[in-house]
């Protein structure tokens, strides 16, 4: 990756959390395949116009009692880059704050939370385990030799021992202690505890009867056990000592809490789990057509609202009870429908943007089944590929489950995880339903789909022309002192320019104030950092080498996520203190991201005082 694509990122990962409010406006910041999903405290102060607007976003929804930014395949390394400018407890906190919403809302939010972590891991391992399966099939890899079993070893291996994955999500959920809730799911698949459902003779725990159960690959019962186990710590930490209840609280919930989940939990979620499966199994085994077409045509439609994570839980639960899903398979003709959408739109189309965004998104959809793009990008601001979509989708789910095939592995659907689905049914008609629903929706969209040949997306008018407006920032002094030009001060790296332009100050009062408005990124306490709402970035850094004095002689009046007025005291620094500790107070006011603005003049005075104009920035 380039130092330009890593600056490129950068840049948007701040300028989305700008127009979300900021990050004391982050509640708390999740992401999926292809979204930022934020819970905000404050939704009025969210620009979601400009938001919209920005280069690299292809949509923005609010479904779930979650913002959602819609950002394409790069939403790993953007997440991490927004994650790197939240207060450390937004993006630690093992307990989100709790959505705003009704309790589907919620219950959506917590299905989320718990299942997305682990999804590209399933989706990898699930891959991995149809490509087996086509080499077993084939013949070209022997089911029986010790290379299948390791490789199978390894596909495998999430799904045994998924308990203990879903406890490490679940305990970030919930609020648990994670060791403690891996501690709970590694006694469900403890083997002795495993051996016991074989047992010949019945099972008791203090007289009382067992009903044994198998927990490898099961879903709720350990997000039920941790949930309780949550309740469980917070009502010990409020009644033990503290001076025990670090090591007694771990120790009592291992003591009743996992015998009681033997006990009554367990038996009770299994039961509810192989009840979902049934009743998923009785209605496909009812009308597996009108399921098929169903699930198929409102795949995508639920996906722009979030709310394909119930369908998602529902599909985990059937792997982990029975192996095998149903339910996953109509999603591949939701995927490939979209897909075959864009690429009618990308053939169509004379608009050069359009092209640009369709034919990235066709093969996001085609090679890794990443539907947002194409329908955020393209097709739902059309509206009528989208609609083509969602109908062709609900004819190739049909045909999908009229062909009688199940998914073996949990793989995200495109066209090369289709070997999933062999081993049962008819494997042709499977592919016949996943590709017509792509080639239905390419037909019907070139000849209807796109009104105009040359339209393209929705583009803002155009400004009015006769009087070109120039956005510029004005950057006061921080405090009152003798302006020297940048290159003179004695640290190389501020001289050079190579952190921004600005200007320098011999300060005389120790007084610091706000240079702009904006909203304070970092406190040091010796260096203030400033980003205003319209991205530029002012760094104030009182004194060289002024780190060494550990804080000592500065009295920070601003933390971290505040927001600030120009004029307003920021802190204080003890100037005489600075020089007797033998250190230059000479300060530096500078635009850290200067290479991305237009211009950054100085335009201070021999001696300036707080309020006075140092920098002009053109934006």
């Amino acid at each position: 990756m380039s130092n330009e694509r890593v600056m490129s990122r950068e840049s948007f990962a701040q300028a989305i959390l700008d127009r979300v409010g900021g990050p004391s406006n982050v509640a708390a910041l999740t992401s999926c395949f292809t979204r930022l999903r934020f819970v905000v405290k404050d939704q009025s102060k969210v620009r979601r116009g400009e938001l919209e607007q920005l280069d690299g976003v292809i949509s923005v929804v609010v479904a779930a009692g979650q913002l959602q930014v819609v950002v394409g395949n790069d939403v790993p390394q953007v997440r991490e880059l927004v994650e790197a400018r939240l207060p450390q407890l937004v993006v630690e906190d093992p307990a989100p704050a709790e959505p705003q919403g009704n309790v589907f809302d919620r219950f959506i939010n917590v299905i989320s939370a718990i299942f997305q972590p682990i999804l590209w891991a399933l989706a990898g391992t699930g891959l991995l385990k149809a490509f087996l399966m086509v080499f077993s099939t084939v013949g070209w890899l022997d089911s029986t030799t010790t290379t299948y079993q390791i490789l199978n070893a390894g596909a495998d291996a999430l799904f045994y021992f998924l308990p203990m994955y879903l406890a490490i999500t679940a305990a970030k959920r919930f609020g648990a202690n994670q060791f403690v809730s891996l501690t709970l799911a590694g006694g469900l698949l403890y083997p002795s505890i495993i051996a016991l459902v074989s047992s010949p003779t019945p099972v008791t725990f203090l007289g009382i009867p067992v009903v044994m159960a198998t927990y490898t690959s099961s879903v709720i019962p350990i997000v039920v056990i941790v949930w309780v186990q949550s309740h469980a710590e917070r009502l010990l930490k409020r009644i033990l000592p503290g001076i025990i209840v670090n090591f007694a609280s771990p120790a009592l919930i291992m003591l009743v809490l996992f015998p009681l989940s033997l006990l009554t939990i367990g038996p009770a979620t299994t039961y509810l789990s192989q009840g979902i499966t049934a009743a998923v199994s009785w209605v496909y085994a009812v009308s597996p057509i009108a399921a098929g077409s169903i699930i198929g045509g409102l795949a995508q439609a639920l996906v722009v609202f979030g709310l394909h994570w119930a369908l998602i839980a529902v599909i985990i639960n059937e792997f982990g009870t029975s192996g095998q899903s149903f339910t996953i398979l109509p999603f591949f003709a939701g995927v490939t429908a979209q897909t075959g959408a864009v690429l009618a739109v990308f053939f169509r189309t004379r608009n050069a943007k359009l092209k640009q965004v369709a034919g990235p998104a066709a093969l996001s959809g085609l090679l890794a089944g990443i539907s947002e793009p194409a329908v955020y990008g393209v097709n739902l601001p059309l509206r009528r590929p989208f609609f083509i979509g969602l109908a062709s989708a609900a004819v190739g789910g049909a045909v999908i489950a009229a062909s009688g095939v199940t998914s073996h592995a949990f793989a995200v659907p495109s066209l090369i995880s289709m070997p999933a689905a062999l081993g049962q049914g008819s494997f042709p008609v499977f592919v016949a339903g996943v590709v017509g629903a792509m080639v239905l929706a390419f037909v019907l969209t070139y000849l209807f789909g796109v009104k105009e040949p040359d339209a393209g997306l929705p583009t803002p008018a155009p400004a009015a022309q006769p009087v070109a407006s120039v956005a510029t920032t004005a950057v006061l002094s921080p405090l009152s002192g003798a302006s020297r030009a940048l290159s003179a001060v004695g640290d190389h790296v501020f001289a050079s320019g190579s952190m921004g332009a600005g200007v320098a100050l011999v300060p005389s009062d120790g007084q610091l104030y706000a240079p702009v408005d904006g909203v304070v990124m970092a406190c040091l306490p010796h260096a203030y950092g400033i980003r205003t709402d319209d991205g530029v970035e002012v760094l104030v850094h009182v004194g060289i080498d002024t780190v060494k004095l550990q804080g000592e002689v500065f009295q920070p009046a601003v933390s971290a996520g505040d927001r600030v007025v120009a004029g307003e005291p920021i802190g204080t620094v003890d100037l005489a203190a600075v020089v007797a500790a033998g250190f230059d107070p000479t300060t530096v006011i500078i635009v850290t991201n200067s290479a991305m603005l237009s211009r950054v003049t100085p335009v201070a005075a021999a001696e300036v005082h707080p309020g006075d104009t140092l920098l002009e920035v053109v934006r």
